[in-house]
């Protein structure tokens, strides 16, 4: 049985170049940076956890929520094939038990806040996708306008590096990994014609990214998202 499933809806992904020396100490033993380009990136992220079940259970109170999370990209070599996959800076949702179980039992980067999202049609005959998050009586906000219209996502674009990287890594310590599978299709996307962020990621992420109140994202994406599975959580031998 999955340990999780649920659907990822409407992922709005506002994706920087960083310096890979930045996430240095956030790497997870057995794992490398993995480079598109050769751009390292980190990705804020904000989506719809939507029928959300726990070992086959809806948790009551726990089954539809926001995430916005900051993450980047890593990769891992085993049984003679690259495993790619992310890292999560810190995990933001609106739920209180989650964010407990979550870092008490897996070790995980989770923090709970206030949250809000609105999906409405524009003047313009085009979407926007808002997500928000509360921090010291401030509201945190990322928009995403796109058509309304899905698109493929091409083979070895930008896109494809960004949405395929389909295992997730926790750096409990040192010495330390953990890794899960994350299954889902291949994703679509919705054309991006505008974007708008108001975030204070000093506040939100802390002062080693503060950086990123004064740097502009090299790409926005809006991924339409699927039902996903979380499987085989272990640790792994470096």
């Amino acid at each position: 049985m999955s340990f999780l499933t649920a659907q990822w809806k409407n992922l709005a992904l506002f994706n920087y170049e960083i310096d890979a020396k930045i996430l240095e100490q956030y790497i997870p033993k057995g794992t490398e940076i993995d480079i598109w380009n050769g751009k390292c990136y980190i990705s804020l992220v904000g989506f719809m956890f939507e029928n959300v079940k726990l070992l086959g259970l809806k948790i009551p109170f726990h089954i539809n929520f926001e995430e916005v999370n900051l993450r980047f990209y890593v990769k891992r070599f085993e049984n003679g094939k690259w495993k790619r996959g992310v890292v999560f800076i810190k995990e933001i949702v609106p739920k209180p038990a989650l964010t407990i179980v979550a870092n008490t039992i897996y070790k995980e980067h989770y923090q709970t806040l206030q949250m809000n999202h609105s999906i409405t049609e524009n003047k313009l005959e085009k979407v926007d996708y808002v997500y928000q998050w509360k921090i010291e009586n401030k509201w945190n906000t990322i928009l995403v306008e796109t058509e309304k219209n899905p698109i493929e996502i091409e083979a070895n674009s930008e896109a494809e590096f960004i949405t395929e990287h389909c295992f997730g890594y926790t750096k409990v310590n040192q010495e330390k990994t953990f890794e899960y599978e994350v299954k889902h299709p291949r994703w679509q996307q919705y054309e991006v014609t505008n974007h708008y962020l108001d975030v204070d990621f000093h506040k939100t992420y802390g002062k080693r990214f503060e950086f990123l109140n004064n740097q502009k994202p090299i790409s926005v994406m809006l991924a339409v998202g699927s039902e996903i599975s979380v499987e085989n959580k272990k640790r792994i031998k470096s």
